[in-house]
């Protein structure tokens, strides 16, 4: 079976094994993966550049040739290669979880339990939940189904259509990095340098796509380009900027502002501020809704894009055989 199809038959069953399931609890590999470079930083950490990037060299080398060896020994079976794909697809999205875990917070704000919205937050954000009124943990969790959407997400299936399973596996490896050390503490403000930036190259094409595809499937798409245009490039991420700006207009509502981390306090610039109104409890559930059609038209471009590469390449092929 032809590589393309591996894939398009692969990460739909994939997306669909994360609708029905979820993600496991217990067992993840991305939780196994987290607990392999906790290990590796322990024996690599120094206050310094260098040992960051052999850090992240070997965590994400690792991880990723691994898949590469895994995919070429159930390569001569068309199933076990799907198969394969499947489960590195099921393994590395979490769309059904991010959803899943945004409700949770929305039912309890609509039952008037902040405290319980507050003590639930932690599972989709960083951000300090004590801080946060009702709106304001409503806010942040439409910020982060529209960001996970991108890096749990759009950002896998994309590197999964360019590189297969390595791929996948790859992009979530670095996602991950960045979630452990590539924040600027004084931890980690040296040593996460390289996963930080590595982790903004590999998540620039999924956060346009993502960006994109929320301007198509919102419910206002001059609004979410008008917001993306005006506001992306003011966010202090490259990737978050276009993706939160998007999502704000397609929704209508106002994202950004002031947000603390950690007791560390951030004044970030307002997405969709002329146009947007206040995020309200019931924006969570059409975050998700959004989430959920960009997922699959993800899944759709992602699997045109390789079929249209390797139709492209065996036509050069042919050109040049000729």
């Amino acid at each position: 079976m032809r590589a393309d199809r591996v894939f398009a038959y692969g990460a739909t069953a994939g997306l669909l094994g994360d609708l029905i399931l979820g993600d496991p609890r217990r067992g993840h590999p991305v939780a196994a993966f987290g607990r392999a470079a906790g290990a590796v930083e322990r024996v690599l950490w120094r206050d310094h550049r260098g040992w960051g990037a052999l850090h992240t060299a070997v965590c994400v080398g690792g991880v990723v040739s691994l898949a590469w060896a895994a995919g070429s020994l159930v390569r001569p079976s068309r199933t076990a290669s799907v198969a394969l794909t499947a489960a590195a697809t099921w393994a590395v999205v979490g769309g059904t979880s991010l959803g899943r875990e945004a409700r949770v917070v929305g039912r309890s704000l609509q039952a008037g339990d902040v405290e319980g919205a507050r003590e639930r937050l932690p599972h989709l954000c960083g951000r300090d939940p004590q801080a946060l009124d009702s709106d304001g943990i409503a806010r942040a969790v439409v910020e982060s189904v529209a960001e996970n959407t991108s890096d749990a997400v759009v950002g896998a299936l994309v590197w999964g259509a360019l590189g297969g399973v390595p791929g996948l596996v790859g992009f979530r490896a670095v996602n991950t990095l960045d979630a452990m050390v590539g924040h600027r503490s004084a931890r980690y403000r040296r040593y996460g340098w390289a996963s930080a930036r590595l982790d903004d190259l590999a998540g620039w094409p999924g956060a346009r796509l993502t960006a994109v595809l929320a301007a198509v499937a919102g419910d206002d798409p001059r609004g979410a380009v008008r917001a993306w245009r005006a506001d992306a490039g003011r966010h202090p991420s490259p990737n978050a900027g276009p993706v939160e700006a998007s999502f704000a207009g397609a929704l209508g509502v106002r994202l950004g502002g002031t947000l603390s981390y950690g007791g560390r306090v951030e004044h970030r610039p307002v997405l969709n501020g002329e146009d947007g109104r206040a995020v309200g409890v019931h924006d969570i559930e059409r975050a998700v809704r959004l989430s959920r059609r960009v997922t699959w038209l993800a899944l759709g471009v992602s699997v045109a894009g390789r079929l249209l590469a390797n139709t492209n390449t065996k036509r050069n092929a042919k050109g040049l055989a000729s």
